[in-house]
């Protein structure tokens, strides 16, 4: 018995869409592995709350100032490559910060993190928008769905680990070996990209034209989703009066929303195109908050939440899809532009709420989900 070629294809390009749903879900286990464990390594270090802030920063800055670096191998090995490195080395990372003997190690330690898990954001996303030219199916959103589903699992594994009182080397060390596990399994199965690979004639340059315009898009979303995950809890206490117990459910109504609207989201770009997707996604999450803060209460706020985790869940699938379709700098520039607004939301909003409230500071996440919808126009989808 023989197997026609056509479901020879169809099989490898099902194992190709696992394997990079894989490395989504690597990089969203690796960030909620270590970011579940921060109080406790404050602790093993003895670091006060600001040098925590100061760890937190390394690894946003390593990501920021990784471009050069992610461009270059993007360009000479393509994105098959920068996977197989960036998975490879992000496990070590783990270990490193389970072992730093000092706070200066542990910055090193996290600036590596940083420009390791660019490495991987932007190949990964390549090569699902490599599979997606292969499969002519739209799968971007679903992808970035799973890399929420990971860092949910991280989080309930290290909540398991710690019931039964393991300490952080343990815990990174078995969120290490799990990595590992998943890479070993689904590198051998990712697509080459020799096209990518060929774009080395290409210098290093400042984005432009269409790249500028989606790398303030993917700033501002990375402005929303930062400030969504670090101040909606203290808007709810502070704000409405809700309760300890109350509070963190902003970012769970957040969260939620956002990984049901992925899931669903590439049959909706496919329905409706991303031009529409975006100009109603940033509308309905801008404007869904700016009237529930005007309107003030907690059922309101937590409506607003909801609102702008569905309208911003298509933001990053649909920009990192067009900036792939640019090339390989063109995608490791957008995605240094969305390191830069995860940097820099959440410090603004602090600024902000401290000389006024935490209503205006939330405002300003309406309007930068707002001008999402502003520049969705200028760029030809």
């Amino acid at each position: 018995m023989t197997h026609s070629p056509l479901a020879a294809h169809s099989g490898n390009l099902r194992r190709s869409q696992l394997a990079v749903a894989t490395l989504f879900l690597v990089l969203g286990f690796n960030f909620g592995t270590w970011a579940s464990r921060i109080p406790d390594l404050k602790l093993q270090l003895g670091l006060t709350t600001a040098e925590v802030g100061f760890l937190l920063l390394a690894s946003g800055l390593g990501a920021v100032f990784s471009f050069p670096l992610t461009a270059k191998i993007l360009q000479r090995y393509g994105a098959k490559t920068a996977c197989l490195i960036s998975c490879t080395l992000i496990p070590l990372v783990l270990l490193g910060l389970a072992a730093a003997p000092s706070y200066s190690l542990a910055i090193a330690v996290m600036a590596v993190e940083g420009v390791l898990a660019s490495l991987l954001n932007v190949g990964m996303n390549a090569q699902g928008v490599l599979l997606e030219a292969t499969g002519k199916q739209a799968i971007m959103s679903r992808l970035h769905a799973v890399f929420s589903l990971g860092g949910l699992l991280a989080a309930l594994f290290a909540s398991g680990l710690s019931k039964f009182g393991a300490g952080v080397w343990p815990h990174f060390l078995a969120g290490a070996l799990i990595l590992w596990a998943a890479v070993a399994v689904s590198i051998p199965h990712l697509h080459a990209d020799q096209a990518q690979a060929q774009q080395g004639g290409k210098r290093f340059a400042l984005p432009t034209g269409i790249a500028l315009w989606l790398g303030l898009m993917a700033l501002f979303g990375t402005i929303v989703e930062g400030s969504m995950s670090d101040w909606s809890a203290l808007y709810l206490k502070e704000e409405t009066g809700a309760s300890a117990q109350w509070a963190p459910l902003g970012i769970a109504f957040f969260s939620v929303t956002m990984f049901i609207a992925r899931w669903f989201g590439d049959q909706w770009r496919t329905q409706f195109g991303a031009a529409r997707l975006l100009l109603w996604g940033g509308s309905l999450a801008g404007g869904g908050l700016l009237v529930a803060l005007l309107i003030g209460g907690m059922v309101p706020a937590l409506l607003g939440f909801a609102l702008v985790g569905i309208g911003m869940a298509a933001v990053s699938p649909c920009v990192y899809a067009a900036a792939a379709q640019q090339g390989a700098v063109s995608l490791a520039a957008v995605t240094t532009m969305g390191s830069i607004g995860a940097l820099m939301g959440p410090p603004v909003i602090g600024f902000v709420a401290h000389h006024s409230s935490m209503a205006w500071g939330m405002a300003v996440v309406g309007v930068a989900a707002l001008l999402i919808a502003v520049l969705t126009p200028r760029i030809r989808w």
